[in-house]
């Protein structure tokens, strides 16, 4: 008989090493909601929790204690409240929308440490954290 076709095996699986360095590279630039929701219950601030979304999108709900700072303003100037010995966590609305990575890059750009909250607000919502409106 001859063996079956797979679609997992078709490309070999890398190196242990180089897997090793693959996720740590990953998990250095990302975080999920599960992490951050765990660390502001414990009361951690060691981060600030950045919404990169529009105004109007931060109004109708946030994850807690979040800053409003949209990509799009993200600048030398807007930026200067922010502190640069802290890690911000930026997120937007999910894995649909870019405007997380948009915001983390140019907040990197200006030489802060930074990581993604993969998922964004919708898997914050989906995993039933608490959101605050206004």
């Amino acid at each position: 008989m001859a063996p079956k076709n797979s679609l997992v095996t078709q490309y070999p699986a890398a190196d242990p090493t180089d897997a090793a360095r693959h996720f740590l590279a990953r998990l250095s630039v990302e975080t999920d909601p599960s992490d951050v929701h765990h660390d502001l219950q414990q009361g951690v601030e060691t981060f600030v929790v950045v919404d990169v979304r529009a105004p109007e999108a931060f109004a109708k709900g946030h994850v807690p204690g979040a800053v409003s700072l949209p990509h799009r303003t993200i600048s030398s100037e807007t930026t200067a409240r922010l502190p640069q010995d802290k890690l911000l966590v930026v997120y937007a609305w999910g894995p649909h929308c870019n405007a997380a990575q948009k915001g983390a890059a140019k907040l990197a750009g200006l030489g802060f440490r930074v990581k993604e909250m993969i998922g964004g607000f919708q898997y914050w919502q989906s995993e039933g954290y608490p959101v605050v409106s206004g």
